[in-house]
């Protein structure tokens, strides 16, 4: 293992240490959230790490981190791009006591959703990209004022080879596989029309996988935001209110 390698694993480590301290926990249980997930949805996550806090800054996002689920059900199954171990199939369980989102793609066919599933469990063991690491280190010591234009920039460093992989670029890379849009760049192109002088269409361009952030698919217009708590059949009379709200530091 090379010099870089070490500096990477090591820095790693010490970034990716969860902080418990930063978060005020999850808003919906882990067996709503079993309940409400399905293949193909995105599980964005509120990371506590120092690693999440460079992220959250950078993209001014509550979210830090992004997996996909491959399977549903009882049990289900995720796979996302991990800071120390790499492309890896872990369980929802290992999300229950985080701040979570649920992002559900919209009218994709049953062919085209199998092929995302696909394109991201035949990366389960590849690297992730340990220079992308070392490269948000410099923001938290301590973070610097960047511009909000160029904060989105700052997240496509890293090494870009096709082993390699950060969490969101990796999802990126599979829903644009299959021509889903997540945030396609818009643009107007001239086509001819006859008696319409100057007349344009407008068309969609994929942006680069790498250009892609955890809160990107929270704000896509092609992504339904999924509440467990609503999924799975909300009442307002059915929550156990106390009978009056307690000031802090006066309990009984």
């Amino acid at each position: 293992m090379g010099l870089r390698q070490r500096i990477g694993h090591g820095l790693a480590r010490f970034l990716s240490c969860d902080r418990p301290g930063l978060s005020d926990g999850p808003t919906s249980d882990i067996s709503a959230l079993t309940r409400a997930i399905r293949p193909g949805d995105v599980l964005l996550v509120e990371g506590t790490s120092r690693f999440s806090t460079a992220i959250k800054y950078l993209t001014q996002s509550t979210w830090s981190h992004a997996a996909l689920c491959t399977r549903g059900g009882s049990r289900p199954r995720l796979v996302e791009a991990d800071v120390s171990e790499g492309v890896r199939s872990i369980s929802l369980d290992l999300y229950g006591g985080y701040h979570t989102r649920l992002c559900r793609p919209v009218s994709l066919s049953d062919h085209d959703l199998q092929a995302v599933i696909q394109y991201m469990e035949r990366r389960v063991g590849n690297q992730y990209d340990l220079r992308h690491i070392i490269d948000l280190a410099r923001y938290l010591f301590p973070a610097p004022p960047v511009p909000t234009r160029w904060r989105r920039r700052l997240l496509t460093l890293g090494s870009g080879e096709p082993t390699r992989a950060i969490c969101s670029s990796l999802i990126a890379q599979a829903f644009q596989s299959v021509h889903y849009p997540i945030l396609p760049v818009m643009e107007h192109w001239p086509t001819p029309c006859s008696g319409v002088p100057n007349h344009s269409q407008m068309t969609a361009r994929p942006r680069h996988h790498t250009l892609f952030t955890p809160r990107d698919f929270d704000i896509s217009p092609f992504f339904q935001i999924v509440k467990p708590a609503l999924e799975n059949g909300f009442s307002p009379y059915e929550i156990p209110w106390v009978e009056a709200i307690r000031s802090e530091g006066n309990a009984d």
